[in-house]
This record gives C-alpha cells, sequence and structure tokens, in this order.
C-alpha cells in the first residue's frame, strides 16, 4: 500500500536527517489525512487508488509552483519545487508511453461510436483503464482529438 509505504519512508528520512525527503513526505501524509477526513475515513487506510490521485493532485501543484516561480525569476524555489514533484512521482505508477495511451483511448472512443456528448464517460473509463499511469489532462486532449477526426 502507498500510506504505509510513505509511512516507512518518513521514518527513513527523519533518521538520516534529509530535511526535504521529509517535509515532502510530511505534505503527502497531510493531504492523506485532509482526504480521509473529509470523506469521513479517519480511522481507516486509503486504497491505492485513492492514494495514486491525490499523488497525482500534489505532483500537479508542485509543477504549477514551479513553473510560477520560474516566471518570477526564483529559481532556488522553482527547483525546489521540482525536486518535491519529483519525490512525489516516485510512489506514481510508471507512466504510460503515448502511443499505448492513443491505443485506449482510440478503443474507448470507439466503443462510444464517436459520441461527443459522452466525453466525460470516455474520460473515466480511460482513467479507469489506466489506472493512475496516465494524467488526466493528457487523457482528455487525445479523447478531444480522437473525436475531431
Amino acid at each position: 500500500m502507498i500510506e504505509e509505504r510513505v509511512d516507512k519512508d518518513l521514518k527513513k528520512a527523519m533518521l538520516a536527517r534529509n530535511s526535504t525527503l521529509v517535509n515532502t513526505l510530511r505534505s503527502i501524509k497531510s493531504s492523506f489525512l485532509y482526504y480521509k477526513i473529509s470523506n469521513t475515513k479517519r480511522d481507516k487506510s486509503l486504497d491505492d487508488q485513492e492514494a495514486i490521485n491525490l499523488l497525482f493532485k500534489e505532483s500537479k501543484k508542485r509543477q504549477e509552483s514551479a513553473d510560477l516561480y520560474k516566471q518570477g525569476g526564483d529559481e532556488e524555489r522553482a527547483n525546489q519545487e521540482l525536486l518535491e514533484k519529483d519525490i512525489i512521482d516516485s510512489y506514481l505508477p510508471e507512466k504510460l508511453d503515448t502511443e499505448k495511451l492513443k491505443e485506449i483511448v482510440n478503443e474507448v472512443v470507439n466503443n462510444f461510436a464517436k459520441d461527443k456528448t459522452k466525453m466525460g464517460a470516455m474520460i473515466s473509463e480511460i482513467k479507469n483503464k489506466t489506472k493512475g499511469s496516465a494524467d488526466g489532462g493528457d487523457i482528455a486532449k487525445l479523447v478531444k482529438e480522437s473525436l475531431d477526426q
């Protein structure tokens, strides 16, 4: 389970006095706890799919922050955000290559007979098939491209 792995890695990072890793893992644990409290699951473990979804959000936040810091000319902070993003990404499943993702998208779009009104259902089905190994934005973009052909 991802949540247990984060706990174990946090303990190791604390013993190693790796402050960047400790802070990043604490942030992840905090997002897990916030999610569990808001969904009345405080005393239950997250399943891996819930954890993956939360990790994607955290990773995306770090990327957006890094982009904003770069625009503001603060390379040091941008690099710190990207370092944290890399740590978070290490807990995510390996990303599908673009060709494999396109195959899945085309298969699902064809199953829905290229009905543009069901784009949300298509994206949802693709997300279920990829189980966290593809970014939602990339999926939506490919679905839209496939529907426009």
